[in-house]
């Protein structure tokens, strides 16, 4: 992973790689409360699919309608390949995502590879989303 700009400390950077991985379990459990925690009150998110989320409050109602069944059948990995820190309080942190099916069977998924970004703010010695872009990548072809 390339890490840029000005980096307050390492265990900035292992916060925040652990954010991260929290995203990950997180929606691997289908764990909307955890989930929700790891966003600032004030989040901006945008889905894979576009739809801007405005608020943790709006970003709870929507992740609570469509997280609970949306992994029974495959999950993501989240491996973060870029960091940068704007200023000792703000990063953003590029993740690289792919979607395994639970059964281990290699069926095309109707979404493969996904492409995150994560704005952080660290705010009282805790780094969360401010916002986020989760875009679907399509296959070249």
């Amino acid at each position: 992973m390339k890490i840029e700009g000005q980096i307050p400390s390492q265990a900035d950077v292992d916060a925040i790689l652990a954010l991260v991985d929290a995203v990950q379990d997180a929606q691997s459990k289908e764990d909307v409360d955890a989930f929700i925690a790891l966003f600032r009150k004030d989040a901006l998110w945008v889905t894979g699919h576009g739809k801007r989320l405005y608020g943790r409050d709006t970003i709870a109602e929507f992740t609570s309608r469509v997280l609970p069944g949306a992994t029974k059948d495959a999950y993501a990995t989240y491996v973060p390949d870029h960091l940068l820190f704007v200023r000792p309080d703000i990063a953003v942190v590029n993740v690289n995502q792919t979607y395994v099916r639970r059964d281990g069977s290699t069926a095309e998924l109707p979404v493969e590879h996904g492409s995150p970004v994560y704005f952080l703010a660290k705010d009282d010695d805790t780094w969360q989303i401010a916002a986020a872009q989760n875009t679907v990548v399509v296959a070249e072809g």
